[in-house]
């Protein structure tokens, strides 16, 4: 289904680095997006916005800290990370819509590009360079069997930045949705070897802050120990978290204070990323943390206040310590009702599999409009974080088609009921 024109774009964008600057790159998204376009027009394709996104995207308790800080460090961070928006066809309303999704960033990491006949090899090569490329084959091909839907179905893709790096779609899939692009059905291309998941976690990032004092090895009493503090805390957490993490996951992550072997390290972190299913269980889980860390506090004070080398810290933990949140309030993506629409034979996502993060989450509550992931490839199998990132071509083809087989069963299936909310 991949046609040369179709191998010769893949490669051309797995040409361009594409990173952002939360992967400690400058990328090249705006000649990416524009190739993207270009290619795009011969199917019938306008451009409806391309831009650079605002600093009000910026705004909020759901923008992670690291975004925060990497936009205030860097003038050009916004400027370099616009998004891309198509359309095809007219001017119809959100029920007659449907909603394509890729990103066009990637993770740091350059790979050498090359295709071998049935492999691509690069970065984005998966993840998304390589169905970003698969959707327009796939829309093509829908098109030649329905010719109708030229006039009948109004198709966009946001060709986004701000996906990785921890962006969390906040300056890219997010300020889109928010301006009225998306339809009834909307589709966000992400490997999910093929399998339609209809659901999305969102995730917090929370910070253990340990802000003391040193001391020297000759004298570990005279200062605080946050090292073996934040070693308490962690333990407590990892032990006491997870059964109130009913529909995600916790990640106990990276405790650093230091490096050195002669010197009691009085600052240091505690890094924690939790995944949820709903935004009620992740305010729960919250608290938890919260309140999970001061019980530890407490407990540590119990435990070390007549210690010869921690009695300091014993004394001190409650007023050296604090919890930071890096990243909160994203909302999660509960599966829709409207399953009819994409009833065309795919496999679905187990419901006893944890789903995943990804800018589907930004669907969530919006009404009329049914969501679900799909794509080529998986994460792990195909490198897509990794060294030698690759997409086979079958794999691909096999997207495209079931592109199109999901644009004609929408065509044959419109709702004649109205829908609440219109795109723009």
């Amino acid at each position: 289904m991949l046609t040369q024109s179709d191998r010769n774009l893949l490669l051309h964008l797995l040409e361009l680095p594409t990173a952002g600057p939360l992967e400690g790159a400058r990328p090249e998204l705006w000649a990416a997006q524009r190739a993207y376009a270009e290619a795009a027009a011969k199917v019938g394709f306008t451009v409806v916005q391309h831009a650079a996104p605002g600093p009000e995207t910026l705004v909020g308790e759901h923008v992670p800290l690291s975004v925060r800080l990497a936009a205030a460090d860097d003038p050009a961070f916004l400027a370099d990370q616009p998004s891309l928006v198509l359309q095809l066809g007219p001017d119809l309303p959100q029920a007659d819509t449907v909603m394509f999704n890729v990103h066009l960033d990637t993770v740091a990491g350059l790979e050498a590009v090359g295709y071998d006949g049935m492999v691509f090899h690069g970065r984005g090569a998966i993840d998304a360079k390589g169905p970003a490329v698969a959707l327009l084959a796939g829309i093509r091909a829908a098109l030649v069997a329905e010719p109708s839907l030229r006039d009948d179905t109004r198709i966009l893709i946001q060709a986004v930045a701000g996906e990785e790096g921890g962006a969390m779609g906040v300056f890219g899939t997010r300020p889109l949705v928010r301006q009225g692009y998306y339809g009834r059905l909307n589709i966000f291309c992400e490997p999910t070897g093929m399998r339609l998941l209809t659901r999305c976690t969102a995730a917090m990032t929370a910070c253990v802050r340990v802000d003391g004092e040193d001391a020297i090895d000759d004298n570990p009493d005279a200062g605080h120990n946050a090292t073996v503090l934040l070693g308490h805390i962690s333990q407590r957490l990892a032990d006491t978290l997870p059964e109130h993490a009913v529909d995600g996951r916790v990640c106990v992550a990276g405790i650093h204070t230091g490096h050195l072997h002669n010197r009691v390290y009085g600052t240091g972190r505690l890094m924690l990323n939790l995944s949820y299913g709903r935004q009620e269980t992740g305010e729960r889980l919250a608290k938890v943390l919260e309140s999970e860390v001061e019980s530890a506090l407490r407990e540590f004070t119990a435990c070390h206040r007549d210690h010869r080398d921690l009695a300091r810290t014993a004394a001190d933990a409650q007023a050296i310590t604090k919890v930071e949140w890096h990243k909160r309030g994203l909302p999660a993506l509960a599966p829709g009702e409207d399953t009819d629409l994409l009833d065309v034979g795919l496999t679905r996502w187990p419901d006893d599999e944890p789903a995943f993060t990804c800018d589907a989450l930004w669907m969530a509550g919006l009404p009329g409009a049914y969501t679900a992931v799909l794509g080529p490839g998986q994460l792990d199998r195909n490198h897509a974080h990794a060294e030698g990132e690759y997409a086979e071509e079958a794999e691909l083809a096999e997207f495209a088609a079931a592109v199109a087989k999901i644009l004609r069963h929408f065509a044959h299936q419109k709702a004649n009921r109205p829908l609440e909310g219109r795109a723009r």
